[in-house]
Protein backbone atom coordinates (compact mmCIF):
# COMPACT_ATOMS: atom_id res chain seq x y z
CA UNK A 1 0.00 0.00 0.00
CA UNK A 2 1.38 3.60 -1.09
CA UNK A 3 1.31 6.00 1.93
CA UNK A 4 1.59 9.58 1.17
CA UNK A 5 2.87 12.29 3.73
CA UNK A 6 -0.67 13.22 5.03
CA UNK A 7 -1.35 10.09 5.86
CA UNK A 8 1.26 9.71 7.65
CA UNK A 9 0.51 13.11 9.48
CA UNK A 10 -3.23 12.00 9.69
CA UNK A 11 -2.09 8.83 11.65
CA UNK A 12 -0.22 10.99 14.11
CA UNK A 13 -2.90 12.98 14.50
CA UNK A 14 -5.32 9.99 15.18
CA UNK A 15 -2.43 8.53 17.62
CA UNK A 16 -1.76 12.04 19.15
CA UNK A 17 -5.11 12.20 20.36
CA UNK A 18 -4.57 9.44 22.79
CA UNK A 19 -3.45 9.51 26.29
CA UNK A 20 -0.11 8.06 27.13
CA UNK A 21 -0.29 6.19 30.62
CA UNK A 22 2.15 3.32 30.80
CA UNK A 23 4.91 3.11 33.05
CA UNK A 24 8.30 1.26 32.44
CA UNK A 25 9.42 -1.41 34.44
CA UNK A 26 12.97 -0.28 36.16
CA UNK A 27 12.31 3.15 35.26
CA UNK A 28 9.33 3.85 36.69
CA UNK A 29 7.81 2.97 40.38
CA UNK A 30 5.74 0.47 38.73
CA UNK A 31 4.82 -0.94 42.31
CA UNK A 32 3.22 0.54 45.12
CA UNK A 33 4.74 -1.56 48.04
CA UNK A 34 8.08 -4.13 48.69
CA UNK A 35 8.53 -7.32 50.55
CA UNK A 36 11.33 -7.50 52.94
CA UNK A 37 12.89 -10.81 53.88
CA UNK A 38 15.54 -9.83 56.40
CA UNK A 39 18.53 -11.30 58.11
CA UNK A 40 18.89 -13.70 55.29
CA UNK A 41 22.33 -15.77 55.87
CA UNK A 42 24.75 -15.81 52.80
CA UNK A 43 27.92 -16.84 54.30
CA UNK A 44 30.20 -18.04 57.70
CA UNK A 45 33.44 -16.41 57.57
CA UNK A 46 36.27 -15.33 60.39
CA UNK A 47 35.78 -12.11 61.31
CA UNK A 48 38.27 -9.88 63.66
CA UNK A 49 36.36 -8.03 65.18
CA UNK A 50 36.05 -10.01 68.53
CA UNK A 51 40.05 -8.46 68.12
CA UNK A 52 38.91 -5.13 69.26
CA UNK A 53 37.58 -6.59 72.59
CA UNK A 54 40.92 -8.42 73.16
CA UNK A 55 39.88 -11.58 71.82
CA UNK A 56 40.89 -14.20 68.95
CA UNK A 57 38.85 -13.81 65.52
CA UNK A 58 36.06 -15.87 65.91
CA UNK A 59 33.58 -17.59 62.90
CA UNK A 60 30.30 -14.71 62.18
CA UNK A 61 27.43 -15.32 60.15
CA UNK A 62 26.45 -12.43 57.41
CA UNK A 63 23.20 -11.58 56.75
CA UNK A 64 21.25 -9.67 54.35
CA UNK A 65 17.96 -8.36 53.47
CA UNK A 66 16.37 -8.82 50.35
CA UNK A 67 13.59 -6.58 48.76
CA UNK A 68 11.65 -7.48 46.34
CA UNK A 69 8.24 -5.71 44.73
CA UNK A 70 5.24 -6.82 46.56
CA UNK A 71 2.56 -8.73 44.37
CA UNK A 72 5.20 -8.98 41.64
CA UNK A 73 4.74 -11.91 38.73
CA UNK A 74 7.91 -12.20 37.01
CA UNK A 75 10.55 -14.57 38.42
CA UNK A 76 13.60 -13.21 35.99
CA UNK A 77 14.37 -10.16 37.77
CA UNK A 78 17.94 -8.30 37.62
CA UNK A 79 20.00 -7.87 41.36
CA UNK A 80 21.22 -4.51 42.92
CA UNK A 81 23.51 -4.90 45.95
CA UNK A 82 24.13 -2.36 48.15
CA UNK A 83 27.33 -2.36 50.72
CA UNK A 84 26.69 0.22 53.37
CA UNK A 85 29.14 2.56 55.16
CA UNK A 86 30.78 2.91 58.50
CA UNK A 87 34.22 3.00 58.30
CA UNK A 88 34.59 -0.80 59.03
CA UNK A 89 33.63 -0.55 62.50
CA UNK A 90 30.27 -0.95 63.97
CA UNK A 91 27.95 1.95 64.09
CA UNK A 92 28.50 4.47 67.59
CA UNK A 93 31.84 2.30 67.83
CA UNK A 94 32.81 3.92 64.25
CA UNK A 95 31.55 8.01 65.98
CA UNK A 96 29.31 7.74 63.58
CA UNK A 97 24.81 7.17 63.46
CA UNK A 98 25.49 5.11 60.03
CA UNK A 99 27.21 1.73 59.00
CA UNK A 100 24.90 -0.94 58.57
CA UNK A 101 22.31 -2.23 56.66
CA UNK A 102 19.69 -1.10 57.72
CA UNK A 103 20.94 2.64 57.89
CA UNK A 104 18.15 5.25 56.63
CA UNK A 105 19.76 5.86 53.32
CA UNK A 106 20.54 2.25 52.40
CA UNK A 107 16.72 1.12 52.97
CA UNK A 108 15.40 3.82 51.16
CA UNK A 109 17.83 3.45 48.08
CA UNK A 110 16.91 -0.40 48.11
CA UNK A 111 12.98 0.12 48.33
CA UNK A 112 12.83 2.73 45.23
CA UNK A 113 14.82 -0.19 43.45
CA UNK A 114 12.26 -2.59 44.94
CA UNK A 115 9.31 -0.54 43.00
CA UNK A 116 10.75 -0.38 40.28
CA UNK A 117 11.03 -3.96 39.37
CA UNK A 118 14.45 -4.90 40.53
CA UNK A 119 15.42 -7.39 43.86
CA UNK A 120 17.66 -5.45 46.13
CA UNK A 121 19.97 -6.16 48.36
CA UNK A 122 21.30 -4.47 51.61
CA UNK A 123 24.23 -6.90 52.47
CA UNK A 124 26.65 -6.51 56.12
CA UNK A 125 30.29 -7.36 55.70
CA UNK A 126 32.53 -8.51 57.88
CA UNK A 127 33.98 -5.04 60.14
CA UNK A 128 37.33 -4.05 62.07
CA UNK A 129 40.31 -2.36 61.49
CA UNK A 130 42.68 -0.35 63.92
CA UNK A 131 42.54 3.02 62.69
CA UNK A 132 43.56 4.51 66.52
CA UNK A 133 46.97 2.59 65.76
CA UNK A 134 50.18 4.61 66.36
CA UNK A 135 52.35 2.49 63.73
CA UNK A 136 50.93 3.44 59.83
CA UNK A 137 51.98 0.17 59.12
CA UNK A 138 49.01 -1.12 61.50
CA UNK A 139 46.60 1.37 60.73
CA UNK A 140 47.02 0.67 56.08
CA UNK A 141 46.97 -2.78 56.96
CA UNK A 142 43.73 -3.26 59.11
CA UNK A 143 42.23 -1.09 56.75
CA UNK A 144 43.38 -2.81 53.38
CA UNK A 145 42.78 -5.88 55.21
CA UNK A 146 38.95 -5.04 56.14
CA UNK A 147 38.20 -3.82 52.27
CA UNK A 148 39.64 -6.95 51.14
CA UNK A 149 37.28 -8.98 53.44
CA UNK A 150 34.51 -6.32 52.28
CA UNK A 151 35.56 -7.83 48.48
CA UNK A 152 35.37 -11.25 49.46
CA UNK A 153 32.08 -11.44 51.20
CA UNK A 154 30.25 -9.43 48.29
CA UNK A 155 31.61 -12.07 46.10
CA UNK A 156 30.34 -15.04 48.83
CA UNK A 157 26.82 -13.00 48.30
CA UNK A 158 26.85 -12.67 44.39
CA UNK A 159 27.79 -16.94 44.38
CA UNK A 160 24.76 -16.92 47.20
CA UNK A 161 21.87 -15.62 45.27
CA UNK A 162 23.28 -17.75 42.03
CA UNK A 163 23.03 -20.69 44.14
CA UNK A 164 19.70 -19.76 45.29
CA UNK A 165 18.79 -19.46 41.47
CA UNK A 166 19.73 -22.96 40.92
CA UNK A 167 17.55 -23.82 44.15
CA UNK A 168 14.73 -23.36 43.04
CA UNK A 169 14.57 -19.90 42.64
CA UNK A 170 12.86 -17.98 45.43
CA UNK A 171 13.86 -14.85 44.97
CA UNK A 172 13.10 -14.64 41.40
CA UNK A 173 16.40 -13.64 40.42
CA UNK A 174 18.10 -12.90 36.73
CA UNK A 175 21.69 -14.25 37.71
CA UNK A 176 22.57 -12.74 34.78
CA UNK A 177 22.56 -9.12 35.21
CA UNK A 178 23.60 -8.21 39.01
CA UNK A 179 24.83 -5.14 39.47
CA UNK A 180 26.79 -3.98 42.58
CA UNK A 181 27.07 -0.51 44.66
CA UNK A 182 28.85 0.77 48.05
CA UNK A 183 28.06 3.67 49.47
CA UNK A 184 30.99 5.41 51.65
CA UNK A 185 33.60 3.03 53.11
CA UNK A 186 30.96 0.16 51.21
CA UNK A 187 32.20 2.36 47.82
CA UNK A 188 35.69 0.53 48.33
CA UNK A 189 34.39 -2.63 48.53
CA UNK A 190 32.45 -2.18 45.09
CA UNK A 191 35.14 0.07 43.34
CA UNK A 192 37.81 -2.69 44.59
CA UNK A 193 35.54 -5.79 43.63
CA UNK A 194 35.01 -4.35 39.99
CA UNK A 195 38.61 -3.81 39.23
CA UNK A 196 40.93 -5.92 41.94
CA UNK A 197 41.24 -9.04 39.66
CA UNK A 198 45.20 -10.40 40.03
CA UNK A 199 46.54 -11.07 43.17
CA UNK A 200 49.87 -9.43 42.14
CA UNK A 201 47.97 -5.72 42.54
CA UNK A 202 48.12 -6.18 46.30
CA UNK A 203 51.96 -6.46 45.82
CA UNK A 204 52.74 -2.69 45.47
CA UNK A 205 55.24 -1.20 47.36
CA UNK A 206 52.45 1.18 49.03
CA UNK A 207 50.82 -2.17 50.00
CA UNK A 208 54.09 -3.35 51.58
CA UNK A 209 55.40 -2.84 54.91
CA UNK A 210 58.77 -1.48 54.28
CA UNK A 211 60.14 -0.95 57.80
CA UNK A 212 62.44 -3.84 57.07
CA UNK A 213 63.82 -3.01 53.60
CA UNK A 214 65.14 -6.29 53.38
CA UNK A 215 62.08 -8.18 54.35
CA UNK A 216 58.39 -6.34 52.97
CA UNK A 217 55.88 -7.46 54.39
CA UNK A 218 52.72 -6.95 52.24
CA UNK A 219 49.78 -5.89 53.85
CA UNK A 220 47.35 -8.11 52.14
CA UNK A 221 49.03 -11.43 51.61
CA UNK A 222 46.76 -14.09 50.35
CA UNK A 223 47.98 -16.98 51.67
CA UNK A 224 47.04 -15.95 55.32
CA UNK A 225 43.36 -14.13 53.86
CA UNK A 226 42.56 -16.14 51.75
CA UNK A 227 42.41 -15.22 47.20
CA UNK A 228 40.40 -12.78 46.13
CA UNK A 229 37.30 -14.65 45.92
CA UNK A 230 37.40 -16.29 49.12
CA UNK A 231 37.00 -19.40 48.03
CA UNK A 232 39.83 -21.17 49.33
CA UNK A 233 40.59 -22.28 53.28
CA UNK A 234 43.52 -20.30 55.18
CA UNK A 235 44.76 -20.05 58.42
CA UNK A 236 47.27 -17.58 60.57
CA UNK A 237 49.36 -18.51 62.29
CA UNK A 238 49.46 -18.61 66.47
CA UNK A 239 52.66 -16.75 68.38
CA UNK A 240 53.35 -17.40 71.94
CA UNK A 241 55.42 -14.90 73.94
CA UNK A 242 58.71 -15.45 72.35
CA UNK A 243 57.87 -15.15 69.00
CA UNK A 244 57.39 -19.34 68.53
CA UNK A 245 54.42 -20.48 66.48
CA UNK A 246 52.67 -22.59 68.39
CA UNK A 247 49.80 -23.47 66.48
CA UNK A 248 47.14 -21.88 63.78
CA UNK A 249 43.78 -20.45 63.39
CA UNK A 250 41.20 -20.37 60.46
CA UNK A 251 41.19 -16.85 58.97
CA UNK A 252 39.05 -17.32 55.69
CA UNK A 253 36.50 -20.00 55.27
CA UNK A 254 34.96 -21.07 51.98
CA UNK A 255 31.32 -19.86 50.74
CA UNK A 256 29.12 -21.03 48.18
CA UNK A 257 31.99 -22.48 46.01
CA UNK A 258 31.05 -23.51 42.34
CA UNK A 259 29.49 -20.48 40.92
CA UNK A 260 30.76 -17.37 39.29
CA UNK A 261 31.48 -14.38 41.21
CA UNK A 262 30.46 -12.24 37.64
CA UNK A 263 29.00 -8.34 37.90
CA UNK A 264 27.65 -6.49 35.05
CA UNK A 265 28.30 -2.94 36.46
CA UNK A 266 29.43 -1.02 39.49
CA UNK A 267 28.25 2.25 41.31
CA UNK A 268 29.70 4.16 44.04
CA UNK A 269 29.07 6.82 46.58
CA UNK A 270 31.87 8.68 47.33
CA UNK A 271 34.69 6.01 48.52
CA UNK A 272 37.58 5.44 46.57
CA UNK A 273 40.16 2.99 44.72
CA UNK A 274 42.76 1.54 46.28
CA UNK A 275 44.74 2.31 43.41
CA UNK A 276 44.15 2.85 40.11
CA UNK A 277 46.13 0.42 38.39
CA UNK A 278 43.63 -1.88 39.67
CA UNK A 279 41.46 -0.77 36.58
CA UNK A 280 42.23 -2.09 33.59
CA UNK A 281 40.63 -2.18 29.93
CA UNK A 282 37.80 -4.20 30.02
CA UNK A 283 36.21 -4.12 33.54
CA UNK A 284 32.48 -3.52 34.27
CA UNK A 285 31.61 0.00 33.72
CA UNK A 286 31.36 2.64 36.76
CA UNK A 287 28.81 4.99 37.78
CA UNK A 288 30.43 7.60 40.51
CA UNK A 289 28.86 10.21 42.91
CA UNK A 290 31.15 11.79 44.98
CA UNK A 291 31.16 15.63 46.68
CA UNK A 292 33.85 17.67 45.13
CA UNK A 293 35.37 18.82 48.92
CA UNK A 294 35.04 15.63 50.55
CA UNK A 295 37.19 15.44 53.60
CA UNK A 296 38.00 12.06 54.45
CA UNK A 297 37.82 10.32 50.58
CA UNK A 298 39.23 12.59 47.91
CA UNK A 299 37.68 13.00 44.64
CA UNK A 300 41.16 13.05 42.68
CA UNK A 301 44.39 11.07 43.89
CA UNK A 302 44.71 12.05 47.83
CA UNK A 303 45.26 10.71 51.38
CA UNK A 304 42.79 8.85 53.55
CA UNK A 305 43.19 10.05 57.29
CA UNK A 306 41.74 9.04 60.41
CA UNK A 307 39.17 11.81 61.06
CA UNK A 308 39.77 11.82 64.94
CA UNK A 309 43.50 12.08 64.53
CA UNK A 310 44.53 13.35 61.24
CA UNK A 311 46.60 10.61 60.55
CA UNK A 312 47.60 9.05 57.23
CA UNK A 313 46.30 5.78 56.40
CA UNK A 314 47.06 5.58 52.63
CA UNK A 315 46.99 6.99 49.39
CA UNK A 316 44.14 6.15 47.06
CA UNK A 317 42.31 7.60 43.73
CA UNK A 318 38.70 8.85 43.95
CA UNK A 319 35.83 9.14 41.58
CA UNK A 320 36.86 11.82 39.24
CA UNK A 321 40.52 9.91 38.56
CA UNK A 322 38.22 6.19 38.58
CA UNK A 323 36.50 7.92 35.37
CA UNK A 324 38.79 9.56 33.64
CA UNK A 325 40.73 6.47 33.17
CA UNK A 326 37.12 4.65 32.85
CA UNK A 327 36.19 6.34 29.89
CA UNK A 328 39.93 6.61 28.42
CA UNK A 329 39.63 2.40 28.13
CA UNK A 330 35.95 3.22 26.81
CA UNK A 331 34.54 0.82 29.66
CA UNK A 332 31.48 3.03 30.24
CA UNK A 333 29.05 1.41 27.33
CA UNK A 334 28.78 5.48 25.59
CA UNK A 335 27.58 3.74 22.88
CA UNK A 336 24.29 3.88 24.50
CA UNK A 337 24.35 6.00 27.61
CA UNK A 338 25.13 8.82 25.02
CA UNK A 339 21.41 8.82 24.49
CA UNK A 340 20.45 9.57 27.61
CA UNK A 341 20.21 13.28 27.27
CA UNK A 342 18.12 14.09 30.51
CA UNK A 343 18.21 17.43 32.96
CA UNK A 344 20.17 15.73 35.51
CA UNK A 345 22.69 14.33 32.66
CA UNK A 346 23.10 18.04 31.73
CA UNK A 347 23.70 19.10 35.17
CA UNK A 348 26.48 16.05 35.64
CA UNK A 349 27.99 17.41 32.63
CA UNK A 350 28.70 20.43 33.89
CA UNK A 351 31.41 19.58 35.97
CA UNK A 352 32.55 15.88 34.90
CA UNK A 353 34.55 17.49 31.98
CA UNK A 354 32.78 14.57 29.38
CA UNK A 355 33.37 11.67 31.71
CA UNK A 356 29.88 10.21 31.52
CA UNK A 357 29.57 8.15 34.70
CA UNK A 358 30.45 10.93 37.17
CA UNK A 359 28.34 12.82 38.81
CA UNK A 360 29.96 15.23 40.75
CA UNK A 361 28.13 17.36 44.08
CA UNK A 362 29.38 20.57 44.71
CA UNK A 363 27.98 21.33 48.28
CA UNK A 364 27.79 24.67 50.40
CA UNK A 365 31.02 25.91 52.54
CA UNK A 366 30.95 24.80 56.09
CA UNK A 367 29.52 27.34 58.42
CA UNK A 368 32.63 29.58 60.32
CA UNK A 369 30.19 28.99 63.45
CA UNK A 370 30.95 27.14 66.31
CA UNK A 371 28.39 24.36 68.00
CA UNK A 372 27.42 24.94 71.35
CA UNK A 373 30.18 22.46 72.45
CA UNK A 374 32.93 24.50 70.63
CA UNK A 375 32.79 22.42 67.04
CA UNK A 376 33.21 23.30 63.70
CA UNK A 377 31.13 21.80 60.58
CA UNK A 378 33.54 20.02 57.77
CA UNK A 379 32.92 19.81 54.44
CA UNK A 380 30.16 17.26 53.58
CA UNK A 381 31.11 14.02 51.90
CA UNK A 382 27.90 11.61 52.29
CA UNK A 383 24.85 14.66 52.01
CA UNK A 384 22.36 11.27 51.10
CA UNK A 385 22.82 10.26 54.53
CA UNK A 386 20.56 10.73 57.63
CA UNK A 387 19.67 9.31 60.60
CA UNK A 388 17.66 9.56 64.08
CA UNK A 389 19.44 12.17 66.41
CA UNK A 390 17.76 11.52 69.49
CA UNK A 391 18.43 7.49 69.05
CA UNK A 392 22.05 8.30 68.25
CA UNK A 393 22.66 10.69 71.25
CA UNK A 394 21.36 8.21 73.43
CA UNK A 395 23.38 5.42 71.99
CA UNK A 396 26.63 7.54 71.95
CA UNK A 397 26.61 8.62 75.47
CA UNK A 398 26.26 4.90 76.78
CA UNK A 399 29.05 4.16 74.51
CA UNK A 400 31.50 6.80 74.85
CA UNK A 401 30.40 8.34 79.16
CA UNK A 402 33.89 9.91 78.80
CA UNK A 403 35.01 12.30 76.18
CA UNK A 404 39.08 12.26 75.34
CA UNK A 405 39.13 15.42 77.39
CA UNK A 406 38.14 13.76 80.71
CA UNK A 407 34.67 15.38 80.51
CA UNK A 408 31.99 13.55 80.86
CA UNK A 409 29.54 12.82 77.92
CA UNK A 410 27.25 16.06 78.05
CA UNK A 411 23.56 15.20 76.56
CA UNK A 412 23.44 16.22 72.82
CA UNK A 413 27.66 16.10 72.30
CA UNK A 414 26.93 12.87 69.97
CA UNK A 415 23.91 14.30 68.33
CA UNK A 416 25.83 17.54 67.71
CA UNK A 417 29.33 15.68 66.55
CA UNK A 418 27.13 13.57 64.25
CA UNK A 419 26.26 16.10 61.92
CA UNK A 420 29.57 18.08 61.83
CA UNK A 421 29.88 16.34 58.22
CA UNK A 422 26.23 16.88 57.01
CA UNK A 423 24.84 19.97 58.83
CA UNK A 424 21.59 20.18 56.35
CA UNK A 425 21.01 16.34 57.56
CA UNK A 426 17.27 15.20 57.11
CA UNK A 427 15.47 12.78 55.44
CA UNK A 428 13.79 15.46 53.33
CA UNK A 429 17.27 16.57 52.25
CA UNK A 430 18.79 13.12 51.95
CA UNK A 431 15.98 11.93 49.26
CA UNK A 432 16.66 15.12 47.37
CA UNK A 433 20.11 13.56 46.76
CA UNK A 434 19.23 10.13 46.29
CA UNK A 435 16.27 11.79 43.71
CA UNK A 436 19.58 13.18 41.74
CA UNK A 437 21.52 9.84 42.23
CA UNK A 438 19.10 7.30 40.67
CA UNK A 439 17.84 9.65 38.25
CA UNK A 440 21.28 9.54 37.07
CA UNK A 441 22.44 5.91 38.03
CA UNK A 442 18.92 3.58 36.48
CA UNK A 443 18.88 5.01 33.33
CA UNK A 444 22.53 3.61 32.50
CA UNK A 445 21.74 0.81 34.62
CA UNK A 446 18.64 0.07 32.76
CA UNK A 447 20.52 -0.01 29.60
CA UNK A 448 23.36 -2.01 30.59
CA UNK A 449 21.67 -4.78 31.73
CA UNK A 450 20.01 -4.80 28.36
CA UNK A 451 16.92 -4.24 30.18
CA UNK A 452 15.32 -1.82 27.58
CA UNK A 453 16.60 0.42 24.73
CA UNK A 454 17.61 4.25 24.59
CA UNK A 455 13.74 4.15 22.74
CA UNK A 456 12.03 2.97 25.99
CA UNK A 457 13.89 6.50 27.83
CA UNK A 458 13.19 9.06 25.00
CA UNK A 459 9.00 7.59 25.82
CA UNK A 460 10.17 7.83 29.09
CA UNK A 461 10.61 12.23 28.33
CA UNK A 462 7.78 11.88 25.90
CA UNK A 463 5.58 11.27 28.79
CA UNK A 464 6.86 14.35 31.02
CA UNK A 465 6.51 17.01 27.65
CA UNK A 466 3.41 19.20 27.49
CA UNK A 467 1.83 21.61 25.71
CA UNK A 468 -0.53 24.64 26.83
CA UNK A 469 -3.26 25.92 26.52
CA UNK A 470 -4.66 23.45 23.67
CA UNK A 471 -7.00 24.75 22.37
CA UNK A 472 -4.63 27.70 21.71
CA UNK A 473 -5.37 31.28 20.18
CA UNK A 474 -2.51 33.27 20.40
CA UNK A 475 0.39 32.12 22.53
CA UNK A 476 1.75 28.42 23.08
CA UNK A 477 3.66 27.27 26.11
CA UNK A 478 5.79 24.40 25.79
CA UNK A 479 8.01 22.93 28.51
CA UNK A 480 9.55 19.38 28.82
CA UNK A 481 10.24 18.19 32.74
CA UNK A 482 12.93 15.72 31.71
CA UNK A 483 15.58 17.30 28.95
CA UNK A 484 16.59 20.97 27.23
CA UNK A 485 14.55 21.20 24.08
CA UNK A 486 16.54 22.43 21.50
CA UNK A 487 14.08 23.12 18.51
CA UNK A 488 10.54 23.57 17.79
CA UNK A 489 8.83 22.76 14.23
CA UNK A 490 5.08 23.17 13.48
CA UNK A 491 3.37 21.55 10.32
CA UNK A 492 -0.22 21.77 9.39
CA UNK A 493 -2.38 19.12 8.35
CA UNK A 494 -1.11 18.58 4.77
CA UNK A 495 2.43 18.04 6.37
CA UNK A 496 4.18 21.64 5.56
CA UNK A 497 6.18 23.23 8.06
CA UNK A 498 4.44 26.77 8.97
CA UNK A 499 6.52 27.85 11.95
CA UNK A 500 10.16 26.90 13.65
CA UNK A 501 12.14 28.25 16.13
CA UNK A 502 15.19 27.47 18.24
CA UNK A 503 14.78 27.03 21.92
CA UNK A 504 17.71 25.41 23.95
CA UNK A 505 15.89 25.54 27.28
CA UNK A 506 13.47 23.33 28.54
CA UNK A 507 10.47 25.62 28.54
CA UNK A 508 9.15 27.93 25.34
CA UNK A 509 6.56 30.38 24.65
CA UNK A 510 5.69 30.79 21.40
CA UNK A 511 3.56 33.08 19.50
CA UNK A 512 1.06 31.82 17.09
CA UNK A 513 -1.35 34.49 16.02
CA UNK A 514 -0.10 34.29 12.41
CA UNK A 515 -1.29 30.70 11.99
CA UNK A 516 -5.57 30.10 10.95
CA UNK A 517 -7.30 28.17 12.98
CA UNK A 518 -7.48 23.97 12.12
CA UNK A 519 -5.28 21.38 12.87
CA UNK A 520 -1.20 21.63 13.70
CA UNK A 521 1.34 19.15 14.77
CA UNK A 522 3.78 20.60 17.85
CA UNK A 523 7.78 18.67 16.97
CA UNK A 524 9.54 18.93 20.24
CA UNK A 525 13.31 18.21 19.18
CA UNK A 526 16.26 17.39 21.90
CA UNK A 527 19.22 15.42 21.14
CA UNK A 528 18.47 12.25 19.97
CA UNK A 529 14.73 12.91 20.84
CA UNK A 530 11.31 13.75 18.68
CA UNK A 531 8.33 14.29 20.67
CA UNK A 532 5.08 15.30 18.78
CA UNK A 533 1.55 16.92 20.38
CA UNK A 534 -1.49 17.45 18.37
CA UNK A 535 -2.73 21.70 18.27
CA UNK A 536 -5.70 22.96 18.09
CA UNK A 537 -5.81 26.64 16.92
CA UNK A 538 -9.00 28.06 17.73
Amino acid sequence: MKTTLQSVFTIALLSLGLSVSAQDRYLDDVFSAVTVTSDVTYATNISILPMLQGLPPGPATLKCDIYEPDGDTETNRPVIILVHTGSFLPPVLNGQPTGSKTDMSIVEQCTRWAKKGYVAIAMENRLGWNPTSTDQNVRTSTLLQAAYRGIQDAKALVRYMRMTEDNGNPYGIDESKIVLGGQGTGAYVSLGYATLNDENELYLPKFLDLSDPANPTPYVYPPVFGNIDGTDSTYAPIYDSTGAIVGSMPFNIPNNLGYSNDINMAFNLGGALADISWLQAGDVPIVSFHCEKDPYAPIDTGDVIVPTTGDFVVEVMGSRTVQIKQNMYNNNPYGSWSYISDDITTAANTNNDGNDGLYIFKTPAPSTTPNAFGQFDEEQGSPWDWWDNTTYDAMFMSVNPILPNGMTTPAGFGAANSILGNPNMSATTGNLYLDTIQGYLNPRMYLTLGLGTALSINELIAQTTEIYPNPAKNVLNIVSYTVGIEKINIYNVNGQLVLNTDVNNNQKTINISSLESGIYIVDILSENTSVKRKLIIE
